[in-house]
């Protein structure tokens, strides 16, 4: 089968090839691909999704018509089928499958064109209010954190984006942890959200407010977290020896994916502490930048911030806060990194302490919305911190 790359900057453009493809009667597409020249795939692969991911590594998905339709299905069994509202880029999965989700309920998708803004996102929200046999028609869009927390902001002097907000039947929100703050805040908003966890390698998210969508199974071996289930895709284009790496199966022939995240599973329910490889080794005690970043994230004035490493010549590595000027830094700085020292050490203990907080006119990002943190990296080190 013919591989067809597209650049994804205008969503329709996927979408129409997108739905070939998931119909069989076209080529696969090739999102995010630098190359540009023809490549053959096997049969039933619907998507290659190519991506640096937030840590700069390059990866290039191989996704099949039947992995991306048993997500879409399995999400509509879990909150239920209606109209959709793409808000996320389409070159990436979670955006991808709001398309996917869109052709498999025979509706077609609206779309927010250009930047995203709450004013946008508004006007767009009206545009889906329709009804079916007299019955009103659900709507659903999935976002990232920092898209949802932009809509919070504004819906606080706005009351169209605090409608368009509440009028989403659920609005799933992935691609980074949801803080606990923004979720409350959201929840207080009337917005109805749903939490989820997932990657370019499970078709997007499949774990919805930390329970498995059905035909998913979870296992955690040695504290990392791995998926098995239909919506698993095949492997890495043209990299046997990571696929078979990352999707290693049992003796029974079950196929896992390899996460590469700290989780824990009581009762069903899977708690996601960050990624193994996440881990700083300061003063010779192993810290994770993950969990500290959820601690961090919990201070009044630092939901959006992020937790990179720098070097340190007394401990060897440590910690630092990255946060945007703009977000409601009502108190000094000093009593910012204060209060985020104070509850990192009670949660994990001194020797987790992030070192500095840095202030910036605004956080890297990916244009998946997630934070470009290699970018934020170099920038702190640029700095001198």
């Amino acid at each position: 089968m013919q591989l067809q790359a597209v650049s994804g900057e205008d969503p329709r453009d996927v979408l129409r090839g997108l739905r070939a493809a998931i119909h069989g009667t076209g080529p696969a597409l090739g999102l995010g691909m630098v190359e540009s020249a023809p490549r053959v795939v096997d049969a039933g692969t619907a998507v290659v999704v190519t991506t640096s991911g937030s840590t700069g590594v390059p990866k290039s998905v191989v996704l099949s018509r039947s992995a991306l339709t048993a997500s879409a299905m399995a999400t509509a069994a879990r909150i239920g089928e209606g109209a959709w509202l793409l808000a996320l880029p389409a070159s990436y999965v979670a955006g991808l499958q709001v398309l996917v989700r869109a052709i498999v309920s025979g509706r077609e998708p609206a779309v927010l064109s250009g930047a995203f803004t709450p004013q946008a996102f508004a006007a767009a929200s009206l545009t889906m209010q329709s009804t079916e046999n007299g019955e009103r028609v659900a709507s659903y869009t999935s976002l990232v954190p920092a898209q949802l927390t932009k809509l919070l902001d504004a819906a606080e002097h706005d009351p169209a984006v605090g409608a368009a907000l509440r009028s989403f039947e659920a609005i799933l929100v992935g691609g980074q942890a949801l803080p606990p703050a923004t979720l409350e805040r959201a929840q207080t908003a009337g917005a109805r959200i749903v939490r989820t966890y997932g990657s370019t390698e499970t078709s997007g998210g499949c774990v919805y407010d930390g329970v498995p969508l059905d035909g998913v199974r979870l296992r955690t071996v040695e504290g990392e977290v791995q998926v098995s289930g239909p919506t698993l895709a095949d492997g890495y284009l043209d990299e046997p020896e990571r696929t078979a790496a990352s999707f290693p199966r049992d003796s029974d022939g079950t196929r896992w994916y390899r996460t590469g995240d700290a989780g824990l599973l009581a009762g069903g329910v899977l708690r996601v502490r960050g990624r193994l490889d996440n881990v700083i080794v300061s003063g010779g005690i192993n810290v994770s930048l993950d969990r500290v970043e959820q601690i961090v994230r919990d201070v009044p004035g630092l939901a959006g911030a992020v937790v990179v490493a720098v070097p340190d010549e007394r401990w060897g590595e440590a910690s630092v806060i990255v946060a945007a000027r703009g977000e409601a830094l009502r108190r000094s700085d000093a009593d910012h990194l204060d209060a985020a020292r104070v509850a990192v050490a009670a949660a994990i203990g001194p020797h987790a302490r992030p070192s500095q907080l840095v202030l910036v006119d605004e956080l890297a990002t990916l244009t998946s919305g997630k934070p470009d943190r290699e970018a934020i990296r170099r920038a702190v080190r640029d700095l001198g911190h």
